[in-house]
Formats: structure tokens, sequence, C-alpha cells
């Protein structure tokens, strides 16, 4: 994996390019949904939906979560993050989140909504705007990752919610995003793309040599200053069985950082609310 440029306008446009389609599947598979369909029906609408628009690689294929399955109630081991044969049904909220490749360019999106009505869900995601000016604050401030990730704990406890990204594998609130390439053929070794996995196994290395980690959690390997480069965040927070995130490319650079894209559906849903 190459790290991104941040002072390169032409190449984060081509992130920007592929957070946008990433996130026009999303709302297309969205508005499609109907009561009755499952999770895996919905990832194989948005496999074929981004795979039609010329996605070439994965960082990892399309998940979907309905209902309770968005709060990750009783997920104990990875399998159980797969897309299952849950169906949607009225008012249950859904999780759609993908992380496409198109030429070697990588995004890592997480859309929530709701099927019909849900007031639960309306003042979650409400509350959930709180975390992305949060983060964007103390990055700016170089907090440590380690740091930043504790309040946003503090923030979840306070509010009344349970922290649902400590449930990702190395309990990651965000992680490193650049250009996918190398030797290996593409392909996934569900759910992951074949080239990322080679990829992120080999920054682990070298970013632990260099005291960071391309994770970015809770723990003492994070326990350093926002590393220069594009990051794909990702707070996910919970009340009862109602799971609500967003995930979106934060840029750093060496002493400021910035969202990619500030015209997003998330971001605008919020701003109507005001």
């Amino acid at each position: 994996m190459t790290l991104a440029r941040t002072g390169d306008a032409a190449e984060l446009d081509r992130f920007r390019e592929i957070q946008r389609l990433s996130y026009e599947c999303a709302a297309e598979v969205a508005a499609g949904l109907e009561p009755g369909v499952t999770e895996r029906e919905a990832c194989r609408r948005m496999r074929r939906w981004l795979r039609d628009r010329g996605v070439d690689d994965w960082l990892h294929t399309p998940f979907a979560w309905f209902g309770d399955r968005t709060a990750f109630r009783g997920f104990r081991v990875p399998t159980q993050f797969l897309p299952s044969r849950k169906r949607l049904e009225e008012g249950m909220p859904y999780i759609l989140d993908m992380a496409p490749v198109k030429r070697g360019h990588a995004a890592d999106i997480g859309y929530g909504g709701v099927l019909g009505d849900n007031r639960i869900w309306d003042r979650v995601d409400a509350d959930l705007a709180a975390y992305r000016t949060l983060i964007l604050d103390l990055v700016r401030e170089r907090r440590t990752f380690a740091a930043i990730y504790a309040e946003v704990d503090a923030l979840i406890e306070r509010q009344g919610y349970d922290n649902r990204h400590r449930k990702y594998p190395g309990r990651v609130i965000g992680h490193q995003v650049g250009i996918i390439g190398g030797p290996l053929p593409k392909g996934v070794g569900f759910p992951f793309g074949v080239r990322f996995l080679q990829t992120i196994g080999r920054e682990l290395v070298t970013e632990r040599m260099a005291g960071r980690s391309p994770l970015w959690n809770g723990a003492k390997q994070s326990a350093h200053p926002p590393t220069p480069g594009l990051w794909a965040v990702e707070p996910h927070i919970a009340f009862r069985g109602v799971g609500v995130k967003f995930e979106e490319i934060l840029v750093v650079t060496g002493d400021d950082a910035y969202w990619l894209d500030d015209d997003l559906p998330h971001v605008r849903r919020w701003g109507a609310r005001k």
C-alpha cells in the first residue's frame, strides 16, 4: 500500500471520486431496500453496482447489517460480521459498509439508515454528529490516536450509548487508506482483498518499527501523534438493538487535518436537522 500524497490535489481527487462512488452505491441500494430482503441480497446488489462502474478490487467486500445486528449484539467471532440471511422489516435500522478499489485508489465507507420510522435511530444518529467534530478537533490538536480513542469512549459514556467499534478486529476506530497494488493477482480472501491483506501486513511491520501502527485503536501502538496520510474513520455507537455509524476518509497532514469531503449523506442529513 502506497500512502497517499496529501499535498497532491489530483491524487486526493481520485480518492474523493471513489468515496463518492461508494456513497452513491449505498444510497441507491438503500433506496431499493424493501421488507423481506436479506443482508446477503443487499451485498450482492452493492457488489454488482460497483463492478458495473469499474471497481476492480476490494479492501473488503460489502457488508450489510440489519436490525439488532447493527449493534453487533451477540457478536463473538469474526464470521458473525459476514452478511447473513436476516431479513429487513419495517422500522429496522440497517448499515451498509463497503471498501472498493478502483485503479488502485480505495475508499471505505459506512452508510446508516432505517426502513420507515424508528425514533431511537433518529436520536442516536443525531448524537453521532458530535463524533465527527470531536475527532477532527482532537486530530488538529495533535493528540495521540490512543488519547482521541479515549475521548471518544468518554463521549459515548456521557451519551449513554455502547461503543461498537471496539467489536471490530483490532478494536479499531480507524485505519490507514492508500493506493493498493503489488505483485499478487486481484482476488478476495473473503471478505478481504488479497492485495490489501498483503499490504496491510507489510505496513503493520513497517509502522511498528517506526513506533506507529496503520490501525487506530486505544492500545499503546496508537499512543503517537496522528500519522500524515489518509485514514478511514468509523465511530460506531449503539443503544440497545440500534447501531449507527459513519465511515469516511480523514486527511491528516503534518500540521493540520480535514475531512476529504463534506458533501456526504450523513453530513447533509445532520445539517438539515439544524
